[in-house]
């Protein structure tokens, strides 16, 4: 994966391990998404993490899915934590790619095989995904990525 090196917050920021396990564990994220007259719009979507991809399995016909078919850059974030000294989170940004059928019926797709089983896995409790003819995958292949634990502050 070639990321940009986040230049502040380095005391604070996740260690590649500690990314992974983050993002592997965490079920929600915010997607951010660009509107035809350029405001941004935010919302809620589950997740995977392959350990280099962000998979977004989202409804087709969403205010959502029609932005990044127009438009693919994406900010992402996936955050956790009430208190102050517990918060921490990753940022993602780059472009989406659209893998697989859209509405996906569950049509033979090798490249969504990893990312499908660990959603439903995560998700649902299920080794295989189920598939509603309502939502279809982006893959966001992440050019920058920012992080912080404030975990780690009382440490310091």
């Amino acid at each position: 994966m070639t990321v940009t090196q986040q230049r502040r917050g380095r005391k604070i920021m996740m260690t590649p391990g500690e990314l992974d396990e983050f993002l592997t564990t965490q079920r929600t994220c915010r997607v951010a998404t660009v509107s035809a007259d350029g405001t941004p719009h935010v919302s809620a979507l589950w997740f995977a993490w392959d350990g280099t991809s962000l998979w977004l399995y989202s409804v087709v016909r969403s205010r959502r899915w029609a932005q990044l078919r127009r438009d693919p850059r994406v900010a992402v974030v996936v955050d956790s934590g009430e208190e102050y000294d517990q918060l921490r989170g990753v940022e993602l940004a780059g472009r989406v790619e659209f893998v697989g059928e859209a509405p996906r019926t569950g049509e033979l797709c090798a490249e969504l095989d990893t990312a499908e089983t660990l959603f439903a896995r995560k998700n649902f409790g299920l080794d295989e995904m189920p598939h509603d003819g309502r939502h279809a995958w982006a893959r966001l292949t992440p050019e920058k990525i920012v992080s912080w634990d404030f975990r780690k502050l009382g440490g310091m």
